[in-house]
This record gives C-alpha cells, sequence and structure tokens, in this order.
C-alpha cells in the first residue's frame, strides 16, 4: 500500500487586479491534496482551466476552501462548487467561507448552496476538519474583506498559509507549523493597501521560524523583482529556506521531513 503523502499545487501564482486582468501570472488559487483529501483553497478566475490542466479532478474534491471575497480568490468558486458536485446531481464536499461571502452581495451564488453537502461559515478562532485534515482560522486580518488565514494539521504535518493582509504586530504569533506560505504582494510596505509587502514577510518568516517558507501572491512589482532572487535573498537574511512558487508548482511536504 502506497504510503499517504501531503503536497500542494499552486495553480497560480498572481495576485491584485492586474495580474488577474492579465493572467500574466495565474490566478487559479491552490490544490491540496492531503493524504487522501482534496481540498481546493481560493479559486480565483482560472481555476477550473488550471486544474484539470494540471490533472486534478473537481469531482474528487472534498472541500473548497474561500480565504475571502474578492475576485482574485473567489473568482471560480461556483463553476468548481458545480464540478464538485457533478453539477448538483451529487451532493458532495463541504464548502468553507466567511460570512460577507454569503450574506450581503455574496459571491456563492443562492442557487448553488444546496449542491454541497454543507457550507460552514469561517471565523476568528474557528477549528475545523476534513477527514483527518483539522485547521484554524486563528486571527481575522486586516484586510477590506474579511479574511481569514490557516492552520492545517494531518496526520504527517503542520503547515500555516497567511492570506491577503495587512501587517500587525500579533500576526506572526498567530501561525505555525513546518512549513508557512505568504501572500506577498509587494516589495515596498504601502499600508494602505492591505497586504504584505517583502521586508514585513521577513519580520513574520523570523519570528515564526519554520523550517521552510514559501511566498506567493505576486503583485508586478514583485514579479519584476525577479520573487526567485527576492527568495534566496530572504533564506540568507533570516537562514529559513525560501521558496517562490511559480505556476503549477507541487510541493512536497515530505521534503520537511528530512530538516
Amino acid at each position: 500500500m502506497a504510503e499517504l503523502a501531503d503536497t500542494i499545487t499552486f495553480l497560480g501564482t498572481g495576485g491584485a487586479r492586474f495580474m488577474v486582468s492579465s493572467q500574466f501570472l495565474g490566478s487559479g488559487g491552490a490544490w491540496l491534496s492531503l493524504g487522501d483529501v482534496q481540498i481546493l483553497m481560493d479559486p480565483g478566475p482560472g481555476s477550473l482551466v488550471h486544474a484539470v490542466q494540471r490533472g486534478f479532478s473537481p469531482s474528487r474534491l472534498d472541500a473548497i476552501l474561500l480565504s475571502h471575497r474578492h475576485l482574485d480568490h473567489s473568482g471560480d468558486i461556483n463553476v468548481m462548487i458545480e464540478a464538485m458536485t457533478d453539477g448538483g446531481r451529487k451532493a458532495r464536499g463541504t464548502v468553507f467561507a466567511p460570512a460577507d461571502a454569503l450574506d450581503h452581495d455574496p459571491v456563492i451564488l443562492s442557487y448553488l448552496r444546496s449542491y454541497p453537502e454543507k457550507i460552514e461559515v469561517l471565523m476568528e478562532g474557528g477549528e475545523y476538519s476534513v477527514k483527518d485534515v483539522c485547521f484554524t482560522t486563528p486571527v481575522r486580518h486586516e484586510h477590506q474583506a474579511e479574511t481569514y488565514g490557516f492552520v492545517f494539521s494531518t496526520p504527517r504535518h503542520t503547515f500555516s498559509w497567511i492570506t491577503d493582509t495587512g501587517y500587525f504586530d500579533a500576526l506572526a504569533g498567530c501561525y505555525e507549523g513546518e512549513l508557512l506560505i505568504i501572500n506577498v504582494l509587494m516589495v515596498e510596505p504601502r499600508p494602505s493597501i492591505g497586504h504584505l509587502a517583502l521586508p514585513e514577510a521577513k519580520r513574520v518568516i523570523e519570528q515564526v521560524a519554520p523550517r521552510m517558507a514559501i511566498i506567493t501572491h505576486f503583485g508586478m512589482t514583485m514579479w519584476r523583482a525577479k520573487p526567485w532572487e527576492l527568495a534566496r535573498e530572504l533564506s540568507e537574511q533570516t537562514g529559513v529556506p525560501v521558496i517562490a512558487a511559480r505556476d503549477g508548482m507541487t510541493f512536497d511536504l515530505s521534503r520537511l521531513d528530512s530538516r
């Protein structure tokens, strides 16, 4: 019997409006294969196409996880709910989303809400599970929409994903694990934007001190600055190996076991 593995495939690594409208980098979110649990996270525009092109079957999804309602994270959520449930003919899976993605001016269409087995509302300090995978939403982020990051635990690994947020002092203390994934939109801080910049990501990586870190969700300034080179510099500065995600990259968490 094959040993279960935990992998993360980045269907897209672009963030912000220009990246989404140009598709200079993809905006399809990430596919988490955690043992026999399949979770799609933040299915932005193009998620369905990128997933199928990379050999994933949406009908095998156990859950769709939405950090917040902005289009670069939610653009394909309705079509992915349809695909997960075979057009509503097979009730399956759970959709996790903040309340404001469901209530006023919702991004999840009303007629689709009976298709999954259930919909669970994310909230600060929440604890959730999909089979043997557990995750928490430790703190509400500082962003224009209700937004949460995640701390995932599988029987084999623990990892965190800091999604869109402005920097605040308590941020790093809310996240833990062997692997830290951070959405880093900008090279230089712009507090009014509500996204992390490179120096803030450096501070978080130093404070969390994971075995490895991955940066993703790049805006144009990050891309022009060559994120793979920025990741190398972060590695040297923090002492933590840092990788810049690429569209289609699959990271196997077993790489953490030897560190």
